[in-house]
Protein backbone atom coordinates (compact mmCIF):
# COMPACT_ATOMS: atom_id res chain seq x y z
CA UNK A 1 0.00 0.00 0.00
CA UNK A 2 1.41 3.39 -0.88
CA UNK A 3 1.55 6.06 1.79
CA UNK A 4 -0.85 8.87 1.52
CA UNK A 5 1.94 12.07 1.63
CA UNK A 6 0.55 14.67 4.99
CA UNK A 7 1.98 17.52 3.08
CA UNK A 8 -0.38 19.65 0.53
CA UNK A 9 1.29 19.08 -2.83
CA UNK A 10 3.21 21.50 -4.06
CA UNK A 11 1.79 23.84 -6.74
CA UNK A 12 4.55 26.55 -9.22
CA UNK A 13 2.02 28.95 -11.00
CA UNK A 14 3.20 31.91 -13.39
CA UNK A 15 1.26 34.94 -11.80
CA UNK A 16 3.24 37.38 -14.15
CA UNK A 17 5.70 38.84 -16.10
CA UNK A 18 8.20 37.20 -14.97
CA UNK A 19 6.79 35.87 -11.92
CA UNK A 20 6.53 32.67 -10.40
CA UNK A 21 4.20 31.26 -7.04
CA UNK A 22 4.94 28.28 -4.93
CA UNK A 23 1.92 26.86 -3.29
CA UNK A 24 1.88 24.10 -0.78
CA UNK A 25 5.20 22.64 0.80
CA UNK A 26 8.49 22.19 0.27
CA UNK A 27 9.48 19.20 2.37
CA UNK A 28 10.72 15.70 2.31
CA UNK A 29 7.49 14.57 1.24
CA UNK A 30 7.12 16.79 -1.64
CA UNK A 31 10.62 18.13 -2.55
CA UNK A 32 10.81 15.57 -6.02
CA UNK A 33 6.89 16.76 -7.30
CA UNK A 34 7.73 20.61 -6.12
CA UNK A 35 10.98 20.07 -8.18
CA UNK A 36 9.69 19.18 -10.79
CA UNK A 37 6.83 21.83 -11.11
CA UNK A 38 9.52 24.34 -10.67
CA UNK A 39 11.32 23.08 -13.53
CA UNK A 40 8.14 22.98 -15.76
CA UNK A 41 7.06 26.17 -14.94
CA UNK A 42 10.54 27.98 -15.18
CA UNK A 43 10.77 26.38 -19.20
CA UNK A 44 7.49 27.63 -19.52
CA UNK A 45 8.15 31.21 -19.19
CA UNK A 46 9.36 34.33 -20.71
CA UNK A 47 13.29 34.35 -21.33
CA UNK A 48 14.21 36.57 -18.82
CA UNK A 49 15.02 37.17 -14.82
CA UNK A 50 12.57 35.28 -12.44
CA UNK A 51 11.21 36.23 -9.49
CA UNK A 52 9.88 32.74 -7.61
CA UNK A 53 7.51 33.78 -4.68
CA UNK A 54 7.55 31.87 -1.98
CA UNK A 55 5.00 33.54 0.79
CA UNK A 56 2.50 30.46 0.54
CA UNK A 57 4.66 27.82 1.38
CA UNK A 58 3.05 26.45 4.21
CA UNK A 59 6.14 24.20 5.22
CA UNK A 60 9.60 23.95 4.44
CA UNK A 61 12.65 21.63 5.61
CA UNK A 62 16.15 21.26 3.98
CA UNK A 63 15.17 19.45 1.27
CA UNK A 64 13.01 22.76 0.35
CA UNK A 65 16.78 24.48 0.18
CA UNK A 66 17.42 21.63 -2.36
CA UNK A 67 14.84 22.77 -4.03
CA UNK A 68 15.78 26.12 -4.33
CA UNK A 69 19.15 25.20 -5.47
CA UNK A 70 17.66 22.70 -7.92
CA UNK A 71 15.65 25.51 -9.65
CA UNK A 72 19.06 28.17 -8.93
CA UNK A 73 21.17 25.63 -11.10
CA UNK A 74 18.63 25.49 -14.11
CA UNK A 75 18.64 29.52 -14.00
CA UNK A 76 21.84 29.90 -14.05
CA UNK A 77 22.32 26.82 -16.77
CA UNK A 78 19.75 28.72 -18.79
CA UNK A 79 21.71 32.19 -18.54
CA UNK A 80 18.74 33.85 -17.16
CA UNK A 81 18.67 35.58 -13.03
CA UNK A 82 16.20 33.81 -10.61
CA UNK A 83 15.30 35.80 -6.97
CA UNK A 84 13.65 34.53 -4.60
CA UNK A 85 10.97 36.53 -2.48
CA UNK A 86 9.71 35.95 0.91
CA UNK A 87 11.88 32.67 1.42
CA UNK A 88 10.53 30.79 4.50
CA UNK A 89 12.65 31.66 7.79
CA UNK A 90 13.35 27.79 8.01
CA UNK A 91 14.78 27.57 4.39
CA UNK A 92 16.77 30.77 5.21
CA UNK A 93 18.18 29.14 9.03
CA UNK A 94 19.33 26.02 7.17
CA UNK A 95 21.46 28.71 4.15
CA UNK A 96 22.84 30.37 6.72
CA UNK A 97 24.41 27.24 8.74
CA UNK A 98 25.42 25.89 5.45
CA UNK A 99 26.96 28.91 4.43
CA UNK A 100 24.16 28.99 1.27
CA UNK A 101 22.65 32.31 2.33
CA UNK A 102 24.73 34.71 -0.09
CA UNK A 103 23.72 32.02 -2.87
CA UNK A 104 20.03 31.65 -2.14
CA UNK A 105 19.96 35.74 -1.22
CA UNK A 106 21.89 36.77 -4.99
CA UNK A 107 20.63 33.93 -7.27
CA UNK A 108 21.92 32.90 -10.58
Amino acid sequence: MRAVPSATPPEVVNVGAGRLAVRGALTFETARLASEAGLRAMSASAAGPLEIDLAAVTAADSAGLAVCLVWLARAQRDGRGLRFANLPVSIRALARISDLEPVIDHGA
